[in-house]
């Protein structure tokens, strides 16, 4: 895909895949296969939610309010940190493959979660899970708590939304959950980018259990989502 495609532009700019999922989702798989150029585009319109496009005669800008949804495997031969893998990767291997993947793009993706080998024993089990429609009413009341809460702020509706001085209002934090909170800044060296995403998504996983204050625990669960920004990939 070229950053045409994703972005939009041409002689006569038309909208490009990032427009076309306004208010939508854009799922991009195996995402290191992308050329890092045409992923770091991406970056000003995550950020503003919005595209500009100029051209001599004219500038034109499209909406770009879309949620990202991005894979990728955890190395080239897929088998990261397992001693029994068919195929292994050498180290200079994986920090070209993980290197495609800059520090800011990073920083603008709230969650990175890592999908660990499910074993045979888990695969086979009879136990259910939680069903889709009992996790479908905990997130529409998650979203009906944050309607209320933005009602009286233009053009925020959801806690993503949330401006620097939104998040000091509503992610307002005790001492022990600053503490835990700097900590984790210090020893994962995150950027000042990441820490408001962790303030934003400790304030949903608090929406989420329907509490007003914001704990330790949600700090420390939001946290646990910031894997892969941190300094050297490969630990």
């Amino acid at each position: 895909m070229t950053a045409a495609a994703l972005v939009g532009g041409g002689s006569y700019p038309q909208p490009g895949e990032i427009s076309l999922s306004h208010n939508g989702v854009l799922f991009l798989d195996e995402l290191p296969e992308f050329e890092r150029r045409v992923l770091e585009v991406m970056r000003q319109p995550m950020e503003d939610r919005e595209v500009t496009i100029s051209r001599a005669r004219f500038t034109v800008t499209y909406p770009s309010s879309f949620m990202l949804v991005a894979s990728m495997n955890p190395s080239p031969g897929g088998y990261f940190n397992d001693p029994d893998a068919p195929v292994t990767s050498s180290p200079a291997e994986m920090q070209r493959y993980l290197g495609k993947i800059s520090g800011p793009l990073l920083d603008r993706i709230d969650i990175h979660i890592e999908v660990t080998p499910v074993p045979f024993e888990k695969l086979s089990e009879d136990r259910k899970g939680e069903s889709s429609v009992e996790i479908r009413k905990r997130v529409t009341a998650a979203r009906d708590i944050q309607t209320k809460r933005f009602a009286e702020i233009e053009n925020v509706h959801y806690n993503a939304q949330m401006n620097t001085k939104q998040i000091r209002e509503f992610c307002t934090l005790d001492v022990s959950s600053k503490a835990l909170l700097k900590n984790a800044m210090e020893r994962l060296n995150l950027s000042a980018r990441a820490y408001d995403r962790i303030l934003k998504v400790a304030r949903t996983i608090a929406d989420l259990e329907g509490v007003e204050q914001v704990g330790g625990n949600h700090i420390g669960e939001a946290i646990q989502y910031r894997s892969l920004d941190r300094e050297g990939w490969l630990g």
